[in-house]
């Protein structure tokens, strides 16, 4: 049986490879602003951005199949699978995780429109 902290953890492994995957952009730009020097630090991430954006998917994928999973189980009652309350919280923070990935992931695209 798979467990809250299994989803926690598929969420958390999403948004730290979207984090990730961001720095070769966001990074400069955040050294620049607080005037740190050497900012091209930051782009060495460019060339492993694509590995950041697969791995990032993928945990999110884990943690939706995983929350899905736990949904169509029948739990034992104390389970927490068996608590709407958690399943409620598990969702609830995948859903953040989803769309703080998806927002970082796409950075390279918009931020030509924000920061212009």
């Amino acid at each position: 049986m798979l467990s809250p902290r299994s989803t926690a953890t598929a969420a958390t492994g999403g948004v730290l490879a979207a984090v990730g995957s961001a720095l070769c952009c966001v990074g400069p730009l955040v050294a620049v602003v607080l005037g740190v020097s050497g900012a091209g630090f930051a782009s060495t991430f460019e060339p492993l951005r694509p590995f950041f954006l697969a791995g990032g998917a993928a945990s999110l994928v884990w943690g939706w199949v995983t929350l899905r999973r736990e949904e169509r189980l029948a739990c034992e009652p104390g389970r927490p699978c068996a608590s709407p309350a958690a399943r409620r919280r598990m969702r609830r923070w995948l859903v953040v995780a989803t769309i703080v990935a998806v927002v970082l992931a796409t950075f390279p695209t918009w931020s030509k429109y924000v920061l212009s």
